[in-house]
């Protein structure tokens, strides 16, 4: 269903967008690290997959951002 109030666009700073995109990749890396020491072992191959999955869309993100200024 959608609302009756127009979308707005996103208009957040390039700076919270980057810094999200940081903490994203930070998350991404502490994922891949405990599949690799095993944790989840029962969830390997999603959180794998997860995993990848979330590395190519900060991947496209970080293609997409706004230059710096």
């Amino acid at each position: 269903m959608e609302s009756a109030t127009p979308r707005e666009p996103l208009t957040q700073p390039v700076e919270e967008v980057l810094e999200l995109i940081q903490q994203l990749e930070q998350d991404r890396a502490w994922l891949l690290e405990q599949i690799d020491r095993g944790r989840w072992s029962d969830f390997r191959l999603d959180l794998a997959a997860l995993e990848r999955e979330l590395g190519q869309l900060l991947r496209r993100a970080a293609e997409q951002r706004p230059a710096e200024q």
